[in-house]
Parts: structure tokens; sequence; C-alpha cells
């Protein structure tokens, strides 16, 4: 918060000789604040004049008399030369102290302004970035959270002691930042070394929070705009069939929640955050359609979206508003073995995730030709551009296509 100028006003006063039919002339400089103390005073200094002649303002009234008459410069006025001659007198000293008090408030407000930023290039940029993970995020997802926290703790890694002063950070910085990222360790007890995509995601919420602290003052340029990203490469959308949902479907599961939930995000390409907060009272039956209406965990929009009569079977028997619809679905990080066991017994080889549900919606959707917007409204996404993943890989299967039926060209035309 900038520290408000403090507009001191320093004039020339009059002070009545309790013996005499003379007047003191006086300095008095109104409001003056003194270090520490936020209560104004008055600060008053007599300049060694005496005068007899003052000129009365009738016009302007006091509760012991007049105010003295002035000057187009505001100089007291006096009938003898010599009392006008005291009165200019006061004034220039006047002049000399109000410079020095205009002087004052400006220099200590620079003082201050630089004090501050000292202040802050010597702060933790470590530490802002967990605040501002807190504070920008409090109502994001938990996977939002998780990778600000871990981006965190790979800039502590980084670091070597946890501690990154603002002051430090310049291009070379956030390059050697970058770099490192490439061969970071993956954390949460993997092994290996982070992913190009997971490097890509931590250095934008790196950049974020470097675009954060310019925005806050912590940085006098943004110097993140001055570095290019991380290229993220284009994954693989792993997703199952038609006859392999099938065979899904009549494949027992030691855990029938994670199987009715794992279907329902087939069906209706919802993602395991949002099947877990799915409650009776977000879904609705108008005539003969049902639908969800839910904010998603996400991106925290607000979703409106039919869905079929098998999805909504797999819901089982509805129960009160307030009540969970997939109670006891397994956390993420619980959830991947029970998964992968119901998996391996269809005889399904691949890698599937849970996710991988949410994928097949959205591939089988965009194979039975409903259009990429279409698409798009249905999984939530905020740009379309990130549902035309599933449409490559729909190019990509025709490409492959193309290709099945090979002939013998050798023969003889």
């Amino acid at each position: 918060m900038k520290k408000k100028i403090q507009h001191t006003t320093v004039s020339v006063k009059l002070r009545q000789s309790e013996i005499r039919n003379e007047w003191y002339l006086y300095l008095e400089a109104y409001p003056v604040y003194e270090r520490d103390n936020e209560k104004p005073k008055r600060v008053r200094e007599y300049v060694k004049r005496i005068i007899s002649t003052p000129i009365w303002d009738k016009k302007r009234p006091t509760r012991g008399g007049f105010q003295p008459k002035r000057d187009i410069n505001g100089v007291i006025m006096c009938k003898s030369q010599k009392d006008q001659e005291s009165c200019i007198y006061a004034d220039k000293v006047r002049q000399i102290r109000q410079k020095e008090y205009d002087t004052e408030a400006l220099y200590s407000e620079q003082d201050a302004a630089q004090a501050e930023l000292v202040e802050k290039s010597n702060s933790n940029f470590i530490d802002y970035v967990k605040k501002i993970s807190v504070e920008r995020h409090r109502n994001s997802s938990s996977s939002i959270l998780i990778n600000w926290k871990r981006m965190a703790e790979l800039l502590k890694i980084f670091s070597k002691g946890g501690n990154i002063p603002f002051g430090r950070i310049d291009t070379k910085l956030i390059n050697d930042f970058r770099n490192f990222l490439m061969s970071a360790p993956q954390g949460g007890g993997k092994s290996g070394t982070l992913s190009q995509n997971s490097a890509a995601t931590y250095f934008s919420i790196f950049k974020a929070a470097l675009k954060q602290a310019f925005v806050d003052g912590y940085i006098s340029v943004d110097i993140a705009a001055k570095v290019k990203g991380i290229a993220e490469k284009e994954s693989r959308r792993e997703f199952l069939t038609i006859d392999e949902l099938n065979i899904l479907a009549k494949t027992p599961c030691d855990n029938p929640i994670i199987k009715r939930a794992a279907l329902f995000a087939a069906l209706t390409g919802l993602r395991h955050s949002d099947i877990k907060k799915l409650k009776w009272e977000n879904v609705q039956q108008i005539s003969n359609q049902y639908r969800l209406n839910f904010t998603q965990q996400k991106t925290k929009g607000v979703e409106y979206m039919p869905i079929s009569e098998q999805a909504y079977k797999l819901c089982g028997e509805r129960g009160d508003n307030d009540r969970l619809i997939f109670e006891d679905l397994p956390d993420p990080s619980w959830i991947s073995r029970p998964l992968k066991r119901w998996i391996e017994s269809a005889g399904i080889t691949r890698r599937i995730t849970f996710h991988c549900f949410r994928h097949t919606f959205a591939t089988l959707q965009i194979a039975g030709g409903t259009d990429l917007y279409t698409v798009s409204k249905m999984l939530g996404h905020t740009n379309v551009r990130t549902t035309q993943i599933y449409a490559k890989v729909m190019d990509k299967q025709k490409d492959e296509a193309a290709n099945v039926i090979n002939l013998d060209m050798t023969f003889d035309e």
C-alpha cells in the first residue's frame, strides 16, 4: 500500500502580547507527523519579529477580533513600513520551511518506496509461490493445487537450499530452471525423470507465478514473457473399443463401485473427480431424458449434460438428494490396482487407467459422427482445440485402415 503524502502547510500567524499593544510573528506548520506516530501535531516557530500596526480584515471576524489582511501573495499587511518589512521577512522564512517540509515529504516517499523495493527483492520467491498457490487457487481442483505444490518442491530442489530471492531472478535463472525441469526427478515415490509434458506443465506454472510477481511489484519487468515455454509432446490417448467395453461390462470386478463408475465415465465422459463428487441432486429427469446439472471440479464450469438411460441405470437405486451416487469410490491413488485386475481379467493387455474411459467416450463419439464442437461441450472443455486430439486419433485409425488391404502387385497386366 502506498504511503499518503503529508501535505504539511506552513503559514505566518500573529500572537498578541499580554502587556503591550503589539503582536509576535510566528510560523505554524500543520499537519506534522512524527515517526511511529499517526496522530498529526502543530509545530510553532517564532521568528523574533514584533509588529504593532497590522491591518485587520473586517470581513473575516474571529473569536477575539479579526483576521489580519493579507496581500495577493499571502503576506500580512501593515500600516508602517518597518512592520511590513518584518512581515515580508517572516514570509521568507515561511517559504524556506515550506520547501523543507515538501522536500522531506517527497524524499520520505521515495525512501519508503525504495525500502519496499529492497525488501521485496530480498523476499523468497519460493515462499511467494506457496502463498499465491493458496490465495489464487483456494477453490481450484486438487490436481491444480498438487501441481503448484510440486512446482514449489522442484524450485526448492533447484535452489539447493530453499531460497531464491527475487533480486536473483533473471533470464539466466529462468532458463536454468527450464533446463533443470527437463531432467528433474518425478517425485511422489516414483523413479525416473519428469516427462516432457510434466516439465511443460510445471514450467507454465512457474511462468504464471513470475507474471503474478510482476503484477504485485516484486519484479519490475515482466521477465516471464521473454522466455519461451517447454513444448508439449502430443501424447497418445489410449481408449477402449465398443467390443472391449462390452467385455468389461460382462467381466466381474472385485470392487463393483469401480466398475459402475468406469462404465459411467465411458458413457458420459466425466472425470474421476466429477464422478466422485456427484450427488443425486445433480441428476434430473425432464420428460424421458436424464441430465446432469453440476459444477466441474477442474474448471469450475457449470455443466448441463444429457445422459443416456444406460448411464442412469449405472447410478443404481436413487437415494436422498445430498447422498453421493458413487459412494466409496476410491481416490485416484487407490484405484489403479483394482482397476488393473479388472482390465486384465477381461483379457485386455494394454495399460488402461480410469481416465482412459473419458478418452473412450470422446473417441467413440467422434467415430460415431458427433461433431467436434458438441463433443467439446460434453467433455466440458473450455477450448475446442483440446478436443481436436481425439479427431487426430480417428484420422490415424483411418490411415491405418487404408493400408489394411494389400494386393500382390506382381501380376502381369
